[in-house]
Order: C-alpha cells, then sequence, then structure tokens
C-alpha cells in the first residue's frame, strides 16, 4: 500500500488591511501554491467580507484553491473609517498580535509571511516561534527611504513629527528616484498633522526590526532597482508579481466589471486611454468634471474606472449622464480588471495614480504613463517613471489646485506623440517579462524562497 502523499508545507499570510496591499500578497501567494505550498490568507473581517464578497460576483467562488481565506478583527467598530490606514494602523497590533498567535499555535504554521507595514508581527517569531518574512508592497527605492528616515531627522530635514524642516531634493543613488522631501511617502500620507506624526512614530519603532526579518520579499525585480535592492536587508526580489488568469480577483476588494473587456475588443491597437486611480484617491467634483472633459477633448477612446467612493461631491447621476454623452467613444465602469485591460493590445497609455502594483503593472505591459499621484509613495514612483524609467509625464495643477481639462488634453498629446517614451516603455517591458520567464532573476528568486519556506 503507498505511502499518504506529504501534507503540503502551511504558511500564513498577513497584509495590511487595504487593496494596495491586499492583491500583490494574494498573487504571491498564488505563486507558492503552484509550487506546492498551503496558504492561510489572514485578512480582517472588513476586508474578509468583501473579498468574498467580489469573487462571488465575478465567478462564485469562495476559497482559491490551495489559499485559505481566514480572518481577524482590525479593532475599529462597523462605522470605523478605514480610509484613515494611519489610525487604522495604530490599532492593529493590540487587535491581531493575540488572535494571530493563538492561530499559529493552533495551525502549526513555521513561516508567517507578514506585509513590512505589518512588522510590528516580528513579535511572533518570539511568542509563537514562527519564522518571519516580511513583504514590500513598496518599491525598493521607498523601502530604503523608510530605512533612511532617522537620518533625515537626524540631518534636520524632517522631524520626529514628519514635518519637513528643510525642503531639498533625496537620492540615495544615481539609478534611484530623485525626490523633493515634501514628496516623502510619509510627509504625503495625510494632511493631518497628527496623523502624520503617528506614521513617522510607527515607522521609527518598527524600523529597527526590520534586519531581524529572514528575508524581504519584494514586487521588483534586479533590472530596475538593483542599486535599491542592495540598501534593503536580506532583500528578494520576485516581481513583477501577477495572478493567474483563472484565479483575477482573489485579491480584489470590489467586484470587477468585465464588459470593459469586449468594448477593448472593438478598439483599434494602441487607441484607448485607460484611467484608473486605485483604492484611496478622492477627487472633489471641480476635479472629477475637467478630467471628464479633458478625456472627451483628446478625441480618443477611453476606459475610465470609477469606484464608488472617487468623490463625495458628485451623484450617480452626473456619471449617467456623462456616458450617455460620451457612448459610442469611452466607457465609465465600477472597477476594471486592470491586469487584463493593461495586457489588452487596444490600450495605449495609462492616466495612473501610481500606486506601485500599478506601476509594474504597466512595466510589465509595456504601457506609458501619465502621471498623477495622490499620496504615500506615489510621488517617488512618478518620479521613477518620469526620472528614472523615462516612460512618462506629469500632469501639473493650476493655482486652483486643479488638473484642468485642457493640461490632460495637451498632456495626452505629448505623451502619445513621444516614440522615445514608447520605445523604452517597450525596452522595460521586455526586461520585466524575462525577470519572470523560467530562468529569469525574479524566478530564480521565487524557487529559492519556496526552498526556504519548504525547510523544516
Amino acid at each position: 500500500m503507498a505511502a499518504p502523499p506529504s501534507p503540503r508545507p502551511p504558511v500564513m499570510v498577513l497584509p495590511f488591511p487595504a487593496q494596495g496591499h491586499v492583491m500583490p500578497l494574494m498573487e504571491l501567494s498564488h505563486r507558492l501554491v503552484g509550487h506546492g505550498l498551503e496558504v492561510d490568507f489572514v485578512n480582517t473581517h472588513y476586508n474578509h467580507d468583501r473579498a468574498l464578497k467580489a469573487m462571488a460576483a465575478e465567478r462564485g467562488a469562495v476559497d482559491p484553491d490551495g489559499i485559505h481565506m481566514v480572518s481577524l478583527p482590525d479593532g475599529m467598530g462597523p462605522d470605523g473609517d478605514r480610509t484613515d490606514i494611519a489610525l487604522l494602523g495604530s490599532g492593529l497590533p493590540a487587535a491581531m498580535l493575540g488572535p494571530l498567535e493563538e492561530m499559529i499555535r493552533s495551525k502549526k504554521i513555521k513561516w508567517l509571511i507578514a506585509d513590512a507595514s505589518m512588522c510590528w508581527a516580528m513579535e511572533l517569531a518570539a511568542t509563537a516561534g514562527v519564522r518571519v518574512a516580511l513583504f514590500s508592497t513598496f518599491s525598493a527605492a521607498v523601502f530604503a527611504l523608510r530605512l533612511h528616515v532617522p537620518k533625515l531627522i537626524d540631518d534636520g530635514v524632517l522631524d520626529e513629527s514628519g514635518n519637513v524642516k528643510r525642503n531639498e531634493t533625496i537620492q540615495l543613488s544615481p539609478k534611484m528616484p530623485p525626490i523633493e522631501a515634501a514628496e516623502l511617502p510619509w510627509v504625503r500620507v495625510s494632511s493631518l498633522p497628527e496623523r502624520r506624526r503617528l506614521m513617522i512614530q510607527i515607522l521609527l519603532k518598527t524600523n529597527p526590526v526590520i534586519p531581524l526579518a529572514a528575508i524581504v520579499i519584494c514586487n521588483t525585480f534586479e533590472g530596475i532597482e538593483s542599486e535599491a535592492l542592495d540598501l534593503v536587508p536580506n532583500a528578494l526580489p520576485v516581481g513583477p508579481l501577477e495572478a493567474p488568469a483563472a484565479s483575477r480577483s482573489a485579491g480584489q476588494l470590489w467586484p470587477e466589471d468585465p464588459v470593459c473587456l469586449p468594448w477593448l475588443d472593438a478598439q483599434a491597437r494602441g487607441s484607448v486611454i485607460y484611467v484608473a486611480f486605485g483604492s484611496f484617491t478622492v477627487f472633489d467634483a471641480a476635479q472629477i468634471q475637467e478630467l471628464a472633459d479633458g478625456l472627451d477633448l483628446t478625441g480618443r477612446p477611453f476606459l475610465w474606472a470609477v469606484r464608488p467612493n472617487i468623490t463625495a461631491g458628485i451623484g450617480e447621476d452626473w456619471f449617467d449622464e456623462f456616458r450617455r454623452r460620451v457612448e459610442g467613444k469611452g466607457l465609465v465602469v465600477g472597477w476594471a480588471p486592470q491586469q487584463r485591460v493593461l495586457s489588452h493590445p487596444a490600450v495605449a497609455c495609462f492616466v495612473s495614480h501610481c500606486g506601485w502594483n500599478s506601476t509594474m503593472e504597466g512595466m510589465l505591459h509595456g504601457v506609458s504613463f501619465l502621471c498623477w499621484p495622490y499620496f504615500a509613495d506615489q510621488f517617488a514612483n512618478q518620479s521613477y517613471i518620469c526620472n528614472v524609467w523615462g516612460t512618462g509625464v506629469k500632469v501639473h495643477a493650476d493655482e486652483r489646485g486643479v488638473v484642468t481639462k485642457d493640461e490632460i488634453k495637451n498632456k495626452v498629446e505629448l505623451l502619445l506623440g513621444d516614440d522615445g517614451i514608447k520605445a523604452r516603455a517597450t525596452t522595460w517591458k521586455d526586461a520585466a517579462s524575462t525577470s519572470i520567464a523560467e530562468g529569469g532573476s525574479s524566478d530564480e528568486n521565487l524557487l529559492k524562497l519556496v526552498k526556504l519556506l519548504t525547510q523544516q
């Protein structure tokens, strides 16, 4: 009688509870399952419900194969503002550490992959006997900047509350993005001084434990961030990460609207402007109207993803009227299947908030960027795109802080008329694709990670 097959080694994965953190860790989880591991994926109760609804809306699935969706409290009440990431993040250790330790012990988990924004989970190495790997949802450059913040404070560039005392350009090495101190992620995370102070204090408290992690997994690749990766302790780049085609929505917190895919099929190659601003960007009524008019003014077909809470100033009636106005030329959807959109040959460019996931996805599919960052690390990513890789241009707001319809129209024309930008986008696409292909640097690093996680 044959021996029963060995159980698949269990790994626990813990993302920060926000869309841009859940998704890449889910993509990594799919990769690990594909190499024979079993994953317990820990969402908060709030995001767990959202993820299950999003999956059920698309394909009726509950658990992706090999990935067990579990959840824990986030410490907020039902009506808590979970877009206030500083407040949300500050309450997570008290809410989650105890239940996490209990879950790790009961499931006999040997490895925890924790979002670097949850690096307080390093405590579990001592209390629960688990080995901890950290996962960076940001660029390696931003991770290196995070480690550099204490020196910026010592040098008088920042204070311990995240206020800029001396604005200067910071560039840690020649191939890393130059960034103004006023656009550092922890300065631009909130307009509220007490929230900036909270984020800087969390960073200063948790930075010292980062070198203690067994490894820092990065959603990037050697070809674009070799110098930055040298500044991250125990860095292992495995990106760009994407989910398998059959499991696209497993990391999504909004149901994806697939109606845009047949619409794209009907558009000419390289003709469509794709517009999406991620899960946190909020625009007022004046900006939404300028953006809508600007897209119309381009005279090009466009696909605009407008998630439900992108603005409080305009109702659905206004969007319905705009949809009617641009019917046949533009399409407005709620939440697009972005990876499938960016890989579509009809897409010409990406009007983006420059979140790191979107930046990596755009690079992998060779699109050029019209950069419109909103907060946090998005300004550093814009600097990479425009100043280092040369694959995009920036929008500029007027004296009111509004990006006008004429600015949008003119910058789209500038972007799409620049053959150098197109050529560079294709070059980086090839480099990204090579890194994740069999034998590529990121593929080899993923195999190293699997070997590490399966060691007893």
